[in-house]
């Protein structure tokens, strides 16, 4: 196996992704672009998606990942709108954008036209819950947009494989397709139940912080195949264990959380950037047998599909939001009011991914008796098409969309006074258990010790009030921030110092690490902070 192409793909994703951050364009926009320009260059080889590499692969880490990030509480309040758009749009989308294809593409089979419609319907999120996040939109829109990512992979992969079995002549039926979504569902859940209560526990089992994360990188692969085996969805399993880990995971040590944190965003930043720019590398093989369309006819049945995807998504959206509340008012009592801006950004917010891409790859090249699958070619182009128009198109403008609509942002100043009172019940709690622990003769110690420990508590509960507070009028800080700004330039001067007596040979490398990691461990903790603030 020739490992430089790889390599090649791997550290070139991740290069683009890394400027990508010091410009105002998305890293997946930018990517995509990367790929496509690359697919020119004479030399660069064949990058087909093998769906039986991003399938068992890249996506379960990747809805690991996402799902460790996700709030259970918080999926569980939105419950319904998730449902909707992860299991209800996915389905009325394979039938709305496999009707407008069977339309528009003349001699396209309904069964094949289903196909893709099955292939184009989940959004991948990714792009635009980054969006999200950065343009600061309600936390509750982007619970939303990230919890149909999560489960939208699931119902397209069901419908695409009921499609495809009525396409290749399966004989599939209204039950059969019935039955092969309950099994799917129930069984994907039913696996990540059974195995998310032993994983866990086994997490706090294991002592060696290397062990437990090694445990960490192996579980969605070890759910997804062990769904996939039991003829179940792969992908809901994936997301039950995460997220069920990740509510739990306050009761993992530290330095397991402090290794996993960094490992899964080393992951995921990889696999995205991977993942997007193959999106990119797509063209050279989807064009490759398009010459009995001509570049005319292709060029319509691309538009035409890709208006079905934008238009089918607005259609479900409106009437989801709003019809419910004003049919139930428990509804109307439970969740907050909204207003015709949101759905317009959800709406806008449909971003195809490489999981269509793959899926469509999978379609076979012939049907049950030999003769070729129909249009399969046709089917390569036209998600292509899809999900580069729809990362281009509403990739680019969603940003302007969402500044021009001008909805409510978060409220920075109540989250910061939520944060305050949180930390001032912790800082007290723990005031008194030490006032506890210090009033026991064993657990004695030298006044200036026990007044550090009173210290560090009080300086905690004090610094996020202090975020409410005045700044300084010289530098903008507030005395948090300079605190936080004063104590990583002492531990640099701290530092020099060490490796300078490592030079001068009066310590050892050995002890210069173990200096140095108690350093960093210190830095670490105010940089959490900062970032929390930002």
């Amino acid at each position: 196996m020739d490992v430089l192409p790889l390599l090649t793909l791997v550290a070139g994703s991740a290069a683009v992704a890394g400027a990508a951050r010091r410009t105002p364009v998305s890293a997946p926009l930018l990517l995509v672009a990367a790929g496509l320009a690359a697919s020119y260059v004479p030399g660069v080889p064949d990058y087909a998606l093998d769906p039986h590499v991003v399938l068992p692969l890249l996506l379960p880490p990747l809805l690991h990942t996402a799902a460790l990030d996700s709030s259970y509480l918080d999926l569980r309040a939105n419950l319904r709108p998730v449902a909707l758009l992860s299991v209800g749009y996915v389905l009325f989308a394979t039938l709305a954008v496999g009707w407008a294809a069977s339309l528009a593409v003349p001699d396209l089979p309904l069964t094949a036209a289903l196909v893709l419609g099955a292939v184009v319907a989940p959004p991948d999120a990714v792009a635009a819950t980054a969006i999200a996040r950065r343009m600061g939109l309600p936390s509750r829109m982007t619970t939303i947009l990230q919890g149909e990512s999560l489960v939208n992979d699931a119902t397209a992969i069901t419908a695409y494989k009921v499609a495809l079995a009525a396409a290749v002549g399966e004989g599939a039926t209204w039950g059969g397709a019935v039955g092969e979504f309950a099994l799917a569902a129930v069984g994907g859940v039913g696996v990540g139940l059974v195995l998310m209560v032993p994983l866990h526990w086994l997490r706090t089992r294991l002592r060696d912080p290397l062990l437990q994360n090694t445990l960490s990188l192996l579980i969605p692969f070890a759910a997804y195949t062990a769904a996939e085996e039991a003829g179940a969805s792969g992908v809901l399993a994936v997301v039950v264990v995460a997220l069920y880990l990740g509510h739990r995971s306050w009761q993992v040590d530290f330095a397991t959380r402090l290794q996993e944190s960094a490992v899964w965003k080393m992951a995921a930043f990889v696999l995205e950037s991977v993942v997007f720019a193959l999106i990119g590398l797509q063209l050279p093989v989807v064009t490759r047998d398009l010459d009995a369309y001509g570049f005319g006819h292709a060029a319509w049945y691309a538009t035409a599909v890709f208006l079905a995807v934008v238009v089918a998504r607005f259609v479900w959206v409106f009437p989801a939001t709003f019809l419910p509340r004003a049919v139930s008012p428990r509804i109307r009592e439970r969740e907050p009011d909204t207003t015709w801006q949101a759905p317009v950004v959800v709406g806008w917010a449909g971003m195809r991914g490489v999981v269509s891409l793959a899926i469509a790859f999978s379609v076979p090249e012939t049907v049950h008796g030999g003769d070729p699958f129909p249009a399969r070619s046709l089917v390569l182009f036209l998600t292509f098409t899809t999900v580069l128009g729809t990362l281009v198109v509403q990739g680019l403008t969603l940003p302007a969309l969402i500044r021009l609509l001008r909805l409510p942002g978060r409220d920075a100043q109540r989250e910061t006074l939520i944060e305050a009172q949180a930390q001032n019940e912790a800082s007290l709690a723990a005031e008194r258990r030490l006032s506890e622990l210090l009033a026991d003769e064993r657990n004695t110690l030298p006044q200036p010790l026990a007044d550090r420990l009173r210290t560090v508590l009080e300086r905690r509960r004090n610094a996020v009030w202090e975020r409410l507070g005045t700044v300084n009028e010289v530098t903008g800080e507030s005395a948090d921030d300079t605190y936080r700004r004063l104590s990583r330039e002492v531990i640099g001067a701290e530092r020099e110092v060490f490796v300078a007596l490592r030079d001068a040979r009066r310590i050892d490398d050995e002890m210069l690490r173990t200096l140095l990691r108690r350093l960093d461990l210190e830095e670490a903790a105010a940089y959490r902070e900062e970032a929390a603030d930002g």
